[in-house]
């Protein structure tokens, strides 16, 4: 089945209209997601074999932080981390990193081939997703895997109304309204990456919890205030909404489901021409 395209407003991109990585506490907003998911998605990689020897790319690779442990956790050989903005890679260089400031929806942005290839909180963002799945899968080497993560929704129709669950799909609909970020296909990814010619495909989720003053807390209070001009836009949240959920997530009361992280791999075949 074909994803939607969602495509992005003319003109709306990721750190443009929201999350500019000049806006001050940029990076530290980056890093609260970092702290909430690295252990996981860590886990996963080491699972798929992430070591000593592996040549990999880190996709809109933020901070670093998953490029940093591949190198000091998981003794592989090379990353190249590539991003649009790269200001916050090359403030932490360490040996066996090279960073790229590139484009992946250019072609050719990115060239070689990699015994991983990483992408997480990109896609979700871009159009034309199935295209850059096969760019992505295009750069695997044979035997080689490719690990991509988004965002899944699960403020559902059946989720109890509070200003949590209110705030969390104003800022879906705000997104999407302004930089065209789009989950609702991303539960497709396994049959994305099966079509793309990967094999075996697998995918899991993980869901954090909620605690107040938890990492992903943080996050999520911290994004609401950076895109609160696209949720007030949507008209189903006003100022006091916002604040009363960011209030909800620092306290006791707090019983809610943050959005997950879905996470889909493919191993290219050992076969596959170069």
């Amino acid at each position: 089945m074909a994803a939607p395209r969602g495509d992005a407003p003319e003109g709306g991109r990721y750190g443009e209209d929201v999350f500019r990585p000049e806006q001050a506490g940029e990076g530290e907003r980056i890093d609260f997601g970092a702290l909430a998911y690295d252990d996981i998605t860590m886990a996963r990689l080491r699972a798929l074999g992430v070591g000593p020897g592996w040549s990999c790319l880190d996709v809109g690779a933020g901070t670093g932080t998953v490029s940093r442990r591949l190198l000091g956790e998981a003794g592989v050989a090379s990353v190249l981390a590539v991003d649009r903005d790269a200001r916050f890679l090359a403030e932490r260089s360490v040996p066996g990193l090279e960073v790229l400031e590139a484009d992946i929806t250019s072609p050719n942005s990115v060239s070689g081939r990699f015994r991983l290839v990483h992408a997480r909180f990109v896609l979700m963002h871009l159009p034309q997703r199935e295209r850059l799945i096969r760019t992505l899968s295009g750069l695997v080497e044979p035997g080689g895997v490719l690990v991509l993560s988004d965002a899944v929704d699960l403020t559902s129709e059946r989720a109890p109304d509070t200003p949590y669950t209110a705030v969390m799909r104003a800022m879906w609909q705000g997104l999407r309204a302004t930089i065209g970020t789009d989950v609702s296909w991303v539960p497709s990814y396994p049959q994305l990456l099966r079509g793309a010619g990967l094999v075996p495909v697998a995918a899991e989720i993980h869901v954090p919890p909620l605690v107040p003053g938890s990492p992903i807390s943080r996050f999520w209070a911290d994004t609401w205030e950076r895109s609160r001009s696209a949720m007030l836009a949507t008209g189903l949240v006003d100022d006091a909404t916002i604040d009363a959920a960011v209030r909800y997530l620092g306290s006791q009361e707090c019983a809610a489901l943050s959005a997950g992280m879905l996470t889909a791999w493919g191993r290219k075949p050992e076969d596959a021409p170069h």
